[in-house]
């Protein structure tokens, strides 16, 4: 895993998926992108839409959402509508949502170019909250129970962890705690089971604050 930190770390991580981006249009003609919610994406999309990426070569999928309505200030998709890349919404309206996971899944592509995700101070990413079984999940996409007050539909470790490259985007003081337990692995975070080869990890300086010197450096 490579960790980089920095006071800018939306902008190089902006950086750094333009690039992949760029290089799997280049040697496949196409680019698959799945992204998180929260609240580091937007500023990550706003930095991407300068570094020259060949939007019409680019899909963008979800890697999890909330079940609420079209429209709900709640939904991560409405932070897709900034990026001018042909996007495929998760389908949580529907009436049978675990035959919408399914249906979703089917839709994937074979392999993600780039995944990205976030933590959450409770050591969660994606929507695999602390002590679900969906992380042990042999589905792609699955749902899960109430969480952090809404029920949710998410890509499963299987989906992450096969994809080319996964990006982790994680800012605030609040994050240092998980980061460090994530980072010297405690197997009862969500988040350490993400696949750690090719997985990039930009963190500003408040959520790295906990590391010791030799992990920052």
């Amino acid at each position: 895993m490579e960790l980089r930190v920095s006071d800018a770390p939306a902008e190089d991580a902006a950086a750094w998926l333009a690039r992949r981006l760029r290089g799997a249009v280049q040697r496949r003609g196409r680019a698959s992108l799945a992204v998180s919610g929260g609240s580091t994406a937007p500023p990550m999309f706003d930095a991407l839409l300068e570094c020259g990426v060949p939007w019409e070569a680019v899909e963008i999928w979800q890697v999890d959402e909330r079940v609420v309505p079209d429209g709900h200030r709640a939904r991560n998709s409405t932070q897709l509508v900034v990026l001018p890349a042909t996007a495929h919404p998760m389908p949580v309206t529907a009436p049978d949502l675990d035959a919408a996971a399914d249906d979703y899944a089917a839709g994937l592509p074979e392999r993600f170019d780039v995944v990205h995700l976030g933590l959450g101070e409770d050591g969660h990413t994606a929507s695999w909250p602390p002590g679900d079984p969906v992380v042990d999940s042999r589905a792609q996409c699955a749902v899960v129970g109430t969480f952090n007050g809404f029920e949710r539909m998410t890509l499963t470790p299987r989906v992450v962890n096969g994809a080319r490259s996964r990006l982790l985007l994680v800012a605030g003081g609040g994050k240092a705690p998980m980061v460090r337990r994530w980072l010297l692995r405690d197997p009862q975070l969500p988040v350490d089971r993400v696949r750690r080869s090719d997985t990039w990890a930009f963190i500003d300086p408040a959520a790295a604050a906990q590391l010791p010197a030799s992990a920052t450096g």
